[in-house]
């Protein structure tokens, strides 16, 4: 079990080394975030029928993705009078990564107790 601490310990030590992928989740720690960004898995989505999916205010929903687009979950794409976004490939595909890592680490940790539980 002490191994699994260390373990624990270094994960945590590579996150604050890569801390960038605390900023995304945080980010979507925020449910109107993660509706957008479920709405936007669909293909782009102009600023307005964003706003139109929500019983908030556009400028709330402005908001919403200016923090998705900091922490690169979603780009914007002008045309004309209008603003489209959709998802940043790059940035969701680092979260995904990071989650994948995550998994690996933990299946690792879970077999290894098994194996010990089952002695």
């Amino acid at each position: 079990m002490l191994y699994c601490v260390f373990d624990l310990i270094k994960l945590e030590l590579k996150l604050k080394r890569t801390g960038k992928i605390l900023q995304p989740l945080t980010a979507l720690a925020e449910p109107t975030r993660r509706r957008i960004v479920e709405l936007l898995a669909d293909g782009p989505l102009s600023s307005g029928d964003i706003a139109s999916r929500f019983h908030i205010s556009a400028p709330a929903i402005s908001q919403h993705l200016r923090a998705l687009r900091e922490v690169h979950l979603v780009k914007v794409r002008p045309a004309a009078q209008k603003r489209f976004y959709e998802l940043d490939q790059e940035g969701v595909e680092q979260l995904a990564q990071w989650v994948n890592d995550l998994k690996r680490f933990w299946s690792t940790k879970l077999d290894a107790l098994e194996t010990a539980l089952r002695k």
